[in-house]
């Protein structure tokens, strides 16, 4: 965090005492502060020297603070408000919340607490930050190849692509699970001379023996109970194109001749049927198996091997390029944000370092799940640890710690926070869980509802 020095706070007050009592206790703080006795006049300053962050009162004449801070979010949404009052209604409290103000805090106010406000508030601007200057380097890392990340082990398969895809060589892609490999097909196929031709997809472990062979070769009208009509199969679907075979190591050992002969003489025969067809279809396949220890097993054909095997490449598992897990969770973010309308913003650093410490034994295809699980149930604009999977965190927690209960969001207070304070920010985050509602956060905390109002500085719980 800069120092404090460098960090620009405006007061808002309407009352001069209010006004240079809150100077000067942030000014001890070591925080460059200027001042203005009403909204327009903080409107007007800010137009000349835009603020890090806007303290404002929330009852004042003309414009109130929580309109005071809908302009000031439309005008720059980085600049941080913090809504203070004499009088802390629940209501208040949940709808400046609701219009984006960092804080709520209630006189009157403590020199530590408005110190820790100030801080998280500037804290905050620079995670946006650092969150743009993600999305700015994923948007430099984009390319036609699809695949996200900077690490040398993706810069070599993207450049591996590059070379290949021209050609009409066959590739195999190898990996484990999730890592990537059909991005890896469409990007060969996408960049090839054949990319206005057919783009056939059949994944082998998928069907059962006999209904793979008629998906491959297609079949004859009566070649077999409920054949009605003839039906083209993937090969002949894929003339002039590409026909990807994801996890062909999973290819039963009957129909691997079949495959081979294609390969070899680019010739097959329907199911029941005796016309040869002639094709020209080039072959991507993939596959999470060693296919040269099925070799050794005789449980996949030594020359089929060779014949898929012309160009081979290895895309690593995520756990072996760490420096891509930010760029690649920014990517699913950006994604899920939209397609759910939800309005994150980006991560936390402890949610990205958790994120980047984690092992992924699913690989890519796990993390775009686990994205999309935090940005749908997501609690604001920033995704923070305890927007992740109980099972992440469980995972990277030393053994004698107490796991986390899934269904219990996590606050996190700072050591030293005054213990008003910390029943504050309870209070608060509780009313965020429970919508609002006064009654079930009180429910939830364990206390009256005319508590609620007391801790918040409303003792006769009225407005």
């Amino acid at each position: 965090m800069r120092p404090n020095s460098g960090i620009h706070v405006m007061v808002v007050d309407d009352k001069r005492g209010s006004r240079e009592a809150l100077e000067k206790m942030i000014a001890k703080e070591g925080f460059r502060v200027s001042l203005a006795h009403d909204a327009e006049t903080a409107l007007q300053a800010l137009e000349r020297e835009p603020a890090d962050v806007v303290i404002t009162d929330l009852r004042m004449p003309g414009m109130d603070g929580i309109h005071l801070l809908k302009e000031v979010k439309r005008r720059n949404p980085r600049t941080e408000v913090i809504l203070i009052s004499g009088v802390g209604t629940v209501e208040s409290a949940v709808e400046a919340m609701r219009q984006g103000a960092y804080d709520f805090l209630t006189k009157p106010l403590e020199r530590v607490v408005v110190r820790k406000a100030i801080e998280k508030a500037v804290e905050m601007q620079e995670l946006m930050r650092e969150n743009e200057d993600l999305r700015a380097q994923l948007q430099s890392f984009r390319d036609d190849s699809g695949l996200i990340g900077n690490h040398p082990a993706v810069r070599a398969v993207k450049e591996l692509v590059r070379q290949v895809a021209p050609t009409s060589a066959n590739v195999l892609i190898l990996g484990e699970s999730g890592t990537g490999k059909e991005l890896v097909a469409n990007a060969i196929h996408s960049q090839s001379e054949r990319k206005a031709g057919p783009y056939i997809k059949l994944n082998c472990a998928a069907l059962p023996e006999t209904l793979l062979e008629s998906e491959l070769f297609g079949y004859e009208r009566g070649a077999f109970t409920g054949a009605a009509q003839r039906k083209e199969g993937r090969f002949r679907l894929a003339h002039g194109g590409t026909l990807f075979l994801d996890e062909i190591g999973d290819m039963p050992l009957v129909l691997q001749p079949k495959i081979l002969r294609v390969l070899q003489e680019g010739e097959f025969e329907r199911v029941g049927g005796t016309e040869t067809l002639q094709v020209d279809v080039r072959i991507v396949a993939s596959t999470n198996r060693n296919l040269e220890s099925a070799v050794a097993e005789r449980s996949f054909r030594e020359d089929l091997y060779y014949r898929l095997n012309v160009i081979s490449i290895h895309m690593p598992p995520l756990r072996e390029r760490r420096s891509d897990i930010p760029l690649l969770a920014e990517h699913f973010l950006q994604r899920f944000a939209s397609k759910n309308s939800r309005p994150v913003q980006g991560f936390s650093r402890e949610a990205v370092d958790l994120l980047a410490g984690y092992d992924w034994p699913g690989n890519v295809r796990e993390l775009e799940n686990t994205v999309e699980r935090a940005v749908v149930l997501s609690r604001g604009e920033i995704l923070s640890a305890e927007d992740l999977p109980p099972s992440i965190i469980r995972a990277l927690k030393a053994p004698d710690e107490r796991p986390f209960s899934p269904e219990t969001p996590v606050l996190t207070i700072p050591v030293g926070t005054p213990l008003a304070e910390i029943e504050r920010r309870v209070i608060l985050e509780t009313l965020r869980q429970a919508g609002g509602d006064k009654s079930e956060a009180a429910r939830q905390l364990g206390i009256a509802t005319r508590t609620i109002y007391r801790k918040l500085g409303q003792p006769d719980g009225k407005g």
